[in-house]
């Protein structure tokens, strides 16, 4: 549960680690916040003042570079859009790199190519600086009420101390390999969304086209074989034709960029992750790019002319 304003105070009389943290965005600023709450203390920089200004009246600290966050920090947090941006945090003049010292670490918590995460991780260690690739998933809800899952790839030392730091903002936790690990997991998990979106929105579209409800197919199937926790969690935003966003398109195109790179650097053939890159594409060439990506059903009402909702 999201803590109240005033409850800060107390927690901020434990003992606890200081905690850098780069990228108070849509999912970042949640997240830092429960770090927060849980009693460490958040050292924040961010390009947008009022996202710092947040972590403060929060009992947080601010910081006026990559630099000042690594020289405060025991730990920094990195949790920003793709690889370039998370590359010039750490490693641009006056980054992150320049502040840290041996026995610190670095845990990126952004969804980018696993590929570099390794190089990331390599340059770190040439300072004595660990390193851990951490992406999440959950969406905004879960970044706020502290219950995202967390896919982490790392040495298991490193992930043994940081682990519950990771668990002040995730009910699930998991080393799943060495580094590069969390995001190859988090690539899969990406995949299997947007096809699973696709999915769903393909067969409501065939139930609407030959006259019946999709909302009541919903209610008929997501007990069995086909239910999916995407399924609960998207279908209500297509029947509404709300597509807010919580996660938005094209930052699922980001993300299957890389998986589709990272697929052909291994020689997998990802077939169905290409055709939902398509889709996503067409919807971006039609301005939804900021839509949320159960928008891959307006794709489908568009090529059918049918309307999903009501």
């Amino acid at each position: 549960m999201p803590f109240e304003e005033g409850e800060y105070a107390s927690v901020r009389e434990r003992n606890g680690m200081k905690v850098g943290f780069i990228g108070l965005g849509i999912m970042g600023k949640p997240m830092a916040l429960n770090v927060q709450k849980a009693g460490h203390t958040v050292v924040a920089y961010d390009h947008h003042q009022d996202r710092i200004d947040a972590i403060v009246a929060a009992g947080g600290m601010s910081a006026a570079s990559g630099r000042e966050v690594g020289e405060q920090s025991d730990v920094v947090i990195t949790m920003m859009q793709n690889s370039p941006n998370v590359e010039s945090a750490l490693f641009d003049g006056g980054g992150v790199f320049e502040g840290l010292s041996v026995g610190k670490a670095v845990i990126d918590m952004s969804s980018i190519n696993p590929i570099k995460s390794r190089e990331f991780a390599a340059h770190l260690a040439e300072k004595g600086v660990d390193f851990l690739d951490a992406p999440v998933s959950g969406g905004e809800p879960k970044a706020i009420d502290g219950t995202i899952a967390v896919m982490v790839g790392g040495e298991q030392s490193v992930f043994d101390k940081y682990e519950g730091l990771l668990k002040t903002m995730a009910s699930t936790v998991t080393l799943v390999g060495g580094v590069g690990a969390g995001n190859i997991t988090k690539l899969a998990n990406q995949m299997i969304v947007a096809i699973n979106i696709a999915g769903i929105s393909e067969a409501y579209s065939l139930a609407k086209k030959a006259g019946v409800d999709p909302a009541r197919v919903y209610e008929a199937i997501r007990s069995g074989l086909a239910g999916s926790v995407v399924m609960d969690q998207k279908s209500q935003k297509i029947f509404d034709g709300n597509f807010d966003p919580g996660f938005r398109i094209e930052l699922h195109i980001k993300d299957l960029q890389n998986a589709l790179d990272t697929s052909h650097g291994v020689n997998i053939v990802a077939p169905f992750t290409s055709l939902a890159m398509e889709i996503m594409q067409s919807l971006k060439a039609h301005g939804h790019e900021k839509d949320d990506h159960s928008g891959i059903a307006e794709w489908y009402e568009m090529v059918n002319d049918l309307k999903l909702q009501g």
